[in-house]
């Protein structure tokens, strides 16, 4: 199956924003523009900034297949900044955190060397995979973001899905952030990626 394209926004010119994630940024289950990415990209306008938003997000992909794309987007929009939201599919999967770790390393490293700054989006698993699981999990991406020096969002889902009634910010899967919980994600990346926007 060919792979969607990425959408952009129409404005030309100013520097390029990519985003490279998994369902939780490609809108999954939502309504089209109301994910957190659009939501970033309606705020980045109404701040007057001239950034035009790449959503190279798939539904299902892994870190594995975000390394194996990102060098062409990269060729393609070079980006100014790229936020990467990847790896919990990886643990869905039940895929080796030494693979997750490296794919990470390798995205940030080639993204920076294409010129760009980098923020990646931390998650978190479930506490029934483990706790030593779940542990070595969300320690990676600060472990990542620490030895590329890349910007960190600890946990994209803070106050989505470490809450009491976590229930009511998810879709029926119990998986997915709904509509409701999106503004909530895009709060938890705007203050780190504020500091790479100036």
């Amino acid at each position: 199956m060919a792979q969607p394209e990425a959408t952009a926004s129409i404005r030309s010119g100013g520097d390029t924003l990519l985003v490279v994630g998994d369902s939780l940024s490609a809108e999954y289950g939502l309504q089209r523009g109301s994910g957190w990415v659009a939501l970033l990209e309606r705020k980045l306008s109404a701040e007057k900034r001239d950034i035009k938003v790449v959503n190279a997000s798939i539904s299902g992909d892994t870190t594995s297949g975000g390394r194996s794309r990102l060098g062409a987007l990269l060729k393609q929009h070079q980006p100014r900044i790229v936020i990467i939201e990847l790896g919990g599919n990886d643990a869905l999967r039940g895929l080796p955190l030494t693979m997750t770790e490296d794919n990470l390393r390798t995205m940030a490293a080639a993204a920076q060397q294409s010129g760009a700054r980098v923020l990646l989006l931390g998650m978190q698993v479930p506490p029934n995979y483990g706790s030593a699981y779940s542990d070595s999990f969300s320690a990676l991406f600060p472990k990542v973001a620490k030895s590329t020096k890349s910007a960190l969002v600890p946990f994209m889902l803070k106050g989505v899905a470490d809450i009491s009634d976590a229930g009511k910010l998810f879709q029926s899967d119990r998986i997915h952030p709904n509509e409701s919980a999106h503004p909530i994600i895009l709060a938890n990346v705007w203050p780190e990626l504020r500091k790479l926007l100036k």
